[in-house]
Order: structure tokens, then sequence, then C-alpha cells
């Protein structure tokens, strides 16, 4: 969220059903401290009037080429002088057209062409629109030219159809902002793998043996990473959230398939980061339907899963390897001997039943402890904080 801080982002709207939508968005920036400067086409203020725009972002919307108080003034050139980033959504087959052939009949169209920094187009339109061969070759076109774009969300269209052409969540939206913002690129040439949530052992078809981790702090190391310019590789065991954009992601059930996973993705690796809740035990046997209840009683044998940081750290070479280790009494010691048998570079602690460091919640509180005995006492703070400042831990033990 900081890092759009003081940020100038033009916001170019344009004629779809989607610009409602935007209206988040642009809460969003504002929020985390950007500026927005919204330019309209006229036919997207059929959807969402100006008004809306400008009682939001506290600036004029801009929308003719020369609808300003300074008549000397060209409109295209004074946002693009101003602005840090384009950003065009929802972008519709149009606008992509003209932006591809280099057509400039109105202000957004002659403002891309006038605009040299980072643009991103998010484009959204009925589904036969997107697949038509003029839309793919001029999207195409556009991304060779260093355009950045999201891809439509597959869904309920407003035409009734279904298919892929929705605008993607305002959440996903902003991320990618974010990530074209981040000036601190200090992980570029670097391969981070991260693993992330929990994992499921089958009993019967119905039932599972499983833990409450959601992912969300193995899935906010990734994004930081990524953001600081990392090649990275998420391994997510089942979770709600969504993994972030540009990520390779390879998502597992089971322990057996997290390690089979790691083990692959290992060599490619610089860093391993493991935040995933592995479980500990699997059933000795999966029954193939589902269990009755038969009595009061039912006995059910486990036997211990592979233990994927041991087996991975005693090859690790030249890498770095960070554990994360969930404790509810004698964290710090438990920890310690953690770190020790599994040959770690570093282990994050915590303790679920602190108050902001439960699961599924934004927040953490944690000790990091090094693998030379330095113990760091970090107060709740964001997971989004703590990823960065794990991140710059993990960049200390290389130099």
């Amino acid at each position: 969220m900081q890092n759009i801080k003081d940020k100038k982002v033009i916001l170019g709207v344009t004629g779809s059903i989607a610009v409602y939508k935007i209206v988040e968005l642009v809460r969003a920036i504002i929020k985390s401290g950007g500026q927005v400067k919204v330019v309209q086409t006229e036919s997207s203020r059929y959807f969402v009037g100006s008004l809306t725009f400008e009682t939001l972002t506290r600036n004029k919307v801009y929308s003719g080429m020369f609808d300003n108080n300074a008549s000397w003034e060209m409109n295209h050139i004074s946002l693009a002088d101003w602005g840090d980033i384009l950003v065009i959504a929802p972008a519709t087959a149009n606008i992509i057209a003209k932006a591809a052939t280099g057509i400039a009949d109105d202000l957004l169209s002659t403002l891309f062409l006038a605009f040299d920094k980072q643009v991103l187009l998010v484009p959204a339109m009925n589904v036969r629109m997107f697949n038509s061969p003029a839309t793919q070759k001029n999207i195409q076109e556009l991304k060779e030219r260093g355009i950045h774009f999201i891809e439509p969300e597959e869904g309920l269209l407003a035409s009734g159809q279904t298919g892929k052409g929705r605008m993607p969540e305002i959440g996903t939206i902003f991320d990618e902002l974010v990530r074209l913002m981040y000036v601190n690129k200090d992980y570029m040439g670097k391969r981070v793998l991260v693993t992330a949530g929990r994992t499921e052992e089958m009993i019967d078809p119905v039932r599972i043996l499983t833990n409450r981790a959601t992912g969300k702090m193995g899935i906010e190391i990734a994004r930081a990473a990524r953001n600081r310019g990392a090649e990275v590789t998420l391994i997510l065991g089942p979770t709600h959230l969504k993994p972030p954009l540009n990520i390779k992601t390879v998502n597992v059930t089971t322990a057996e398939q997290m390690h089979r996973a790691v083990e692959s993705e290992f060599n490619n690796c610089d860093i391993l980061v493991m935040t995933a809740a592995v479980a500990d035990f699997t059933p000795e046997v999966t029954w193939e339907s589902k269990i009755k209840k038969a009595s009061n009683e039912f006995e059910l044998n486990l036997k211990p899963t592979v233990d994927i940081l041991g087996s991975i750290s005693a090859n690790k070479g030249e890498r770095i390897v960070v554990g994360f280790a969930l404790e509810t009494e004698n964290e710090i010691k438990n920890a310690e001997m953690k770190l020790k048998k599994k040959l770690l570079d570093y282990i994050v602690v915590n303790n679920p039943l602190d108050e902001g460091a439960g699961f599924g919640t934004d927040t953490n509180v944690v000790r990091l402890i090094s693998k030379d005995g330095h113990c760091e006492t970090l107060p709740k703070m964001l997971k989004s904080e703590l990823a960065d400042i794990i991140l710059d831990r993990i960049l200390g033990t290389r130099q």
C-alpha cells in the first residue's frame, strides 16, 4: 500500500458497463495516498457521470481536448507530464484499436500517444469482441511495444452470455498497479520459491485432516518478492485466496504433493521461504467410500508425513532457506530447536493465541530468529509489511 503514496495515476475510463466498478479503484488509490486524475471518453459518461469522479478525486475530470481554464494549455501534454502511470480501465475494443494503430481523435487516445511512461490496459468487453482476430492482433501488437495488460476474467457478461471478457476484480487491478509502481527492485535476478496455505489429508471421500491456515502470509511474501523484482514460484495449498498475478503458481492438496512440488522447484531457486502449514500426519489408510457411523468409537491410525524442510535443507548448498513455526508455548525454545535441526538460515515463529496473530488475519506478531542466534521481536503489523521485513533480512544474509 505504501508504494502508491504520492504517486500520480491518470485513469482513462471508456464506454463499458464495467465503468461503475472503477469507482472502487479510485477509492483504493486515494486511500493508499495516491493522486488520481480521470480522463473520460464521452461514451463513458452514459454509465458514470464526471461528478462522481470529481468528488472522489478532488480533481477536475478531463474529457475534451481543450476543456480547461488555460486556453493555451494542451491537455494531452500537461496530463502526460503530470502522471506517473496511465491506467485505462475498462479498456474497450475501440480504445485498444486506436492505441494499436495510432489513431488520436479524442483526448484519451491522444494522451496515449503522448504518454511515454508505464501504461496498463484492462480490457472489458463481450467475449466475441475480445476473441475477434482484430482485437487479439491489436493486443499482441501493444504487448510487443511494452504495454501492460491484465487479462479479462471468464464469467457472466452484461449481454447475458458467458465467456472471457469480464473486467478483473478491483483488488487484482490495484495489485498490478502497485507492482508496476514499485520502485525498490533489489530482488531483480533472484529466484524465490514460496510455499503457502495448508495441506489436506484424505480420510475418506468426505472427511479430511487439515488445519486453519489460509496462506495469507505466504501469499504476501510472494507478492512482495515479485514487486521487488524477483522471479517467484508459489506452491499453494487449498485456500480461498487468489494468488497474485505474474507469479508461477503450483496448486497442491496433500503433504506428499507439496513435497514433490518443492523437490521439483528447489533446484531452480536461490531462496526458499516455507510458510505452508504442512500436515505432520496422514491416515495410514484412505477409505474409498464414506465411513459409516457404526458405533460410538472409531480408531484412526496415522503415519508421519515427509519432513519437507528437513529433507530439502540437507542439500541446500548456497541457497537461503527460511522456515516458519507456529507454537502455543515455549515459542523461542521450540523454534530454535527447529532452526538448528533443519539447518535453516532464519525461522519465523508466532503464537496464534497472541492478539493480532490469528489465522486469516491481516496482521501478524512474530519473532524472527537467525542461524547466528539473533532473535528479533517484531510488533503487530500488517502481513504485507512483515513480508518486506523478512525479505530485507534475507538480503542481509547475502551481504
